[in-house]
């Protein structure tokens, strides 16, 4: 009997949030196979439908129970849900992709960015881990070059827009700069702080000891992972800034050897999911408007440091879409790598 590949049946755990909508939409755009969908909420969204591939979907409530038959799981419905429930789907045979920090730094889960280390994928024992999204943001411009010329310190900047805090934040956004336009009074109830026509620092805890919020921690710790580079100095300060959808990385890095704007460039120019745009004349460079509903992070203000006189420094500024290479992209990604199911 001839065996055959089956287009493996997919569940989208958080599927009304901002990034569930991108995993279909991402899923669509690249032609990725899937048998049948099941599309996975909270109790109070149980019943509504979202639309895939030009039918309607029932959407059910996420229980343990809800992953029989699943081939693979994609999770962003938030640390906790996953703590909760991802077990229970690996443990009913899928794979769980998941977009949360709930496993990132657990040595057994593999932390993939697939232009970086997708090998690793297959090292999985049921859970791969999504990225922090500023971090593939910003280590998707410095991996060709640490791969080069190892970096052995580098300086991070964070400009993050509302997306990454999801729908309610993005929705936030828009409504009080409503308000403020008008003249009329609002008072946030997701963010911490006034958004429209403000930034303040990323809305994690701090940790008291340190003066780092959960965020930048998270950088530093991924990064080394994902790296494989325990020797890394890495410093980072993440700042919300009061745009719709696309983070901002500015940073400065410094290699053991000495590096040029051009040896950049020529490592970055044939690098894939990056495009360099960076045109010192026209005074153009990566910007939020261009990077939304892109899946290439975008690269420029490519220049030496100068302060650093030995020749061993660069800065330069990224932009990419949160939602997508920060999230439903890259788990998408990671899910056209993983093996085909083949049935007798």
């Amino acid at each position: 009997m001839e065996n055959k590949v089956t287009d493996p049946v997919v569940a989208i755990a958080g599927v009304t949030g901002a990034v569930g909508a991108e995993f279909i939409a991402t899923m669509d755009r690249r032609g990725f196979r899937v048998g049948k969908l099941k599309p996975l909420a909270s109790a109070r969204s149980a019943g509504k439908t979202v639309g895939f591939r030009g039918r309607k979907v029932a959407v059910e409530e996420l229980t343990e129970h809800a992953f029989d038959g699943v081939d693979i799981a994609l999770f962003s419905a938030g640390s906790a849900a996953s703590r909760k429930f991802a077990p229970a789907a690996v443990k009913a045979g899928a794979v769980v992709i998941d977009n949360s920090s709930a496993f990132r730094m657990d040595s057994d889960v593999p932390l993939v960015i697939p232009e970086i280390n997708g090998h690793r994928i297959r090292q999985h024992k049921g859970i791969i881990a999504v990225p922090n999204c500023s971090a593939i943001t910003a280590l998707m411009p410095l991996w060709p070059i640490h791969r080069t010329n190892r970096i052995r310190r580098v300086i991070l900047s964070t400009y993050q827009a509302a997306s990454g805090a999801g729908a309610a934040a993005m929705q936030e956004l828009v409504e009080s700069t409503r308000a403020n336009l008008e003249g009329r009074s609002f008072q946030p109830t997701v963010m911490p702080h006034p958004y429209a026509f403000n930034l303040f620092s990323h809305n994690t805890a701090i940790d008291p000891a340190t003066g780092y919020n959960e965020e930048e921690t998270k950088v530093i710790k991924e990064t080394r992972k994902i790296f494989e580079d325990e020797r890394i100095a890495i410093g980072v300060t993440c700042v919300r800034v009061p745009v719709l959808r696309a983070h901002c990385v500015a940073m400065t890095f410094e290699c053991e050897n000495p590096i040029t704007e051009d040896e950049v460039r020529q490592m970055l120019k044939d690098a894939p999911g990056l495009r360099i745009v960076d045109h010192r004349i026209q005074n153009y460079f990566p910007m939020p408007v261009d990077a939304s509903d892109q899946d290439d992070v975008l690269v420029g203000r490519i220049r030496r440091d100068l302060s650093d006189p030995s020749g061993h420094s660069i800065a330069m500024f990224v932009a990419a879409d949160q939602l997508l290479k920060g999230a439903a992209l890259n788990a998408v990604q990671i899910a056209e790598l993983l093996p085909q199911r083949v049935m007798a």
